[in-house]
């Protein structure tokens, strides 16, 4: 009585139910704390130094001009840990401080995610399209202590600076320097 279904092999009530009981069957051992950078990239960074692990791209970014970033698990973990100095030393942040991302998806977005999940800094990620008063209720409302962007979105954020009285620190993702901001790729 299993019918193929637009290609695809239909499974009947029982079979699901049963597959479901089958699931639930089994003991999940949780850990106790979980941290995706120790717990799996330096894992699989560990596996592919000793060679249990064939080595592979972690990180593979291509824009509209065709420029690549490539990062090897080994690589994508020493610029987090870097970048997770930077968060905790430069901008003092501090485990459960909470730090606003308005970035495009450029490389440094995904590198600041896994920095905060390495140091268990709270990321907020919020849109490039993001306006002032987007950025100034986001500010306000989380108690940010950092808010990372890039140098065309400086502009918004400096305007509703005297608005965000738990701001600390500012850093900024681009080549340009700008005056009261830390320059992540001159820190890294």
């Amino acid at each position: 009585p299993c019918r193929l279904f637009h290609g695809y092999n239909r499974l009947l009530t029982s079979q699901i139910i049963s597959y479901y009981e089958l699931i639930h069957q089994y003991e999940k051992e949780l850990p106790e704390y979980f941290n995706f950078a120790s717990d799996v990239l330096d894992e699989w960074s560990q596996l592919e130094k000793e060679g249990r692990k064939p080595a592979n791209a972690a990180f593979w970014w291509v824009n509209e001009e065709g420029e690549e970033v490539k990062w090897s698990f080994e690589e994508l973990g020493f610029l987090s840990r870097k970048a997770a100095n930077v968060l905790s030393e430069a901008c003092g942040l501090q485990r459960g401080d909470r730090v606003i991302a308005v970035l495009p998806r450029v490389p440094e977005w995904w590198l600041l995610n896994v920095a905060c999940m390495r140091t268990g800094i709270v990321l907020i990620p919020g849109t490039s399209q993001l306006t002032a008063k987007d950025i100034l209720y986001r500010l306000q409302a989380s108690k940010a202590k950092c808010i990372i962007t890039s140098d065309t979105l400086a502009p918004a954020v400096e305007s509703v600076l005297p608005d965000c009285q738990f701001l600390q620190s500012k850093l900024i993702v681009g080549k340009g320097s700008r005056d009261g901001w830390l320059n992540l790729k001159e820190l890294l």
